[in-house]
C-alpha cells in the first residue's frame, strides 16, 4: 500500500528469496564465491551453514543461477526424506525415466549411467541440499555413498549443502565421520554488520524502483540493526513495518520511531525498553530473595 507513496515498483523488504535483491556484499559475496570456486575444482562436499534468515536459501538459488552451461544442478529443498526417496529424488532431477516398484539397485545403476553420460559430455552434476540439518542420518550415508561415483580422476557427483548450525553438530557425531572428513570447503553465513546495513538497505531500494535521498535516518539504522541483530530476514520485516509505519504517519523518511512501532510489533524482537524492564524486575526479584535469605539466616 505504500509503494506509490514511496515512489517504488515493488516491494523492497520481502522475505521471499529472490535473486534479484541479493547483495554482492560481505559475507554472501564471499561464500558465493568459495562456492562457485569449490566446484570449478570438482571434488568433494561443501557446505554453507548460518543462523536462521540469513540468507542460506537465496545464496542457493543465486549459486543455481549463476552457475554455466558445464554444470548440471539438481535441487532438493525438504531433505526430510529417506535414502530411497533421496535416490529417486535425484534421479528425478537427473531426468531419469523409471519404474516407482524399480529396484534400488537398479536405480543406483540408472544414476551412475546418467552421471557417466553428462561427465562424457563434459559436464559436472551438482546436487544442493537445502536445510540439511533435517536429513536423517541413514539419508546421510546414501548421499555418502553416492558420491562415491567416479571415474579413476574424477568425482561425478559433488554435494553442496545448506544447514543450520545444527549441521555442524551432527557432523561432529562420530558415526558420520566418514562424511564430515569428505568437506572439503565449509563456510559460515554472518548476519550483516553495522557498517553493512546502510548499503543493504539501499540496494534492496534501488532494486525496487526507489530514487529518492537516504530514506532510513541514521538513528533509524542504528536501532534496526541492534533490534535485528544483523540477521537480513528480521531486516527486512521490521524495515518493511517501519515503512508502513512512516505511510500511515504521513512521514517521508524512516525515524526509530518506526523502527520501534516495528519492533514491538514483530515477534522475534524484544525491544530495548522491555529488555530493560525484564532486566529490572530480575534485579528486584534478585534483591527481594537474597534479604529474605539474609533475614532467615540470621
Amino acid at each position: 500500500m505504500y509503494l506509490e507513496y514511496f515512489g517504488l515498483e515493488q516491494h523492497p523488504f520481502t522475505i521471499t528469496p529472490d535473486t534479484e535483491f541479493f547483495l554482492d556484499h560481505g559475507s554472501h559475496n564471499e561464500a558465493l564465491n568459495v562456492l562457485q570456486y569449490a566446484l570449478h575444482s570438482g571434488e568433494g562436499f561443501i557446505k554453507v551453514t548460518g543462523e536462521v534468515g540469513t540468507g542460506k536459501t537465496l545464496l542457493c538459488r543465486k549459486l543455481l543461477n549463476s552457475l554455466g552451461a558445464g554444470f548440471v544442478t539438481a535441487y532438493i529443498p525438504n531433505p526430510f526424506i529417506n535414502p530411497v526417496a533421496l535416490r529417486m529424488a535425484l534421479a528425478s532431477e537427473l531426468g531419469i525415466e523409471y519404474a516407482r516398484n524399480i529396484g534400488q539397485s537398479r536405480l543406483l545403476e540408472l544414476i551412475n549411467e546418467r552421471l557417466m553420460q553428462l561427465h562424457a559430455g563434459g559436464r559436472q552434476v551438482v546436487l544442493m541440499l537445502d536445510e540439511a540439518q533435517a536429513l536423517p542420518d541413514d539419508s546421510m550415508e546414501a548421499l555418502r555413498l553416492l558420491s562415491n561415483l567416479e571415474t579413476e580422476k574424477n568425482k561425478l557427483l559433488q554435494v553442496v549443502l545448506f544447514g543450520q548450525p545444527e549441521l555442524d553438530a551432527r557432523l561432529q557425531q562420530e558415526h558420520l565421520r566418514q562424511l564430515r572428513q569428505r568437506i572439503l570447503f565449509s563456510y559460515r553465513l554472518k548476519p550483516l554488520e553495522p557498517d553493512a546495513l546502510a548499503v543493504y538497505l539501499q540496494h534492496r531500494l534501488l532494486v525496487a524502483g526507489y530514487r529518492g535521498v537516504p530514506l532510513f535516518s541514521p538513528r533509524a539504522l542504528k536501532l534496526l540493526h541492534r533490534s535485528s541483530r544483523g540477521i537480513p530476514r528480521l531486516i527486512n520485516i521490521l524495515a518493511h513495518k517501519a515503512m508502513l509505519s512512516a505511510f500511515g504517519r504521513g512521514d517521508r523518511c524512516i525515524d526509530a520511531v518506526h523502527i520501534r512501532k516495528a519492533a514491538a510489533d514483530t515477534d522475534d524482537i524484544q525491544p530495548r525498553r522491555h529488555r530493560l524492564a525484564l532486566v529490572s524486575g530480575l534485579f528486584g526479584l534478585l534483591t527481594l530473595t537474597s534479604a529474605g535469605f539474609y533475614a532467615a539466616w540470621h
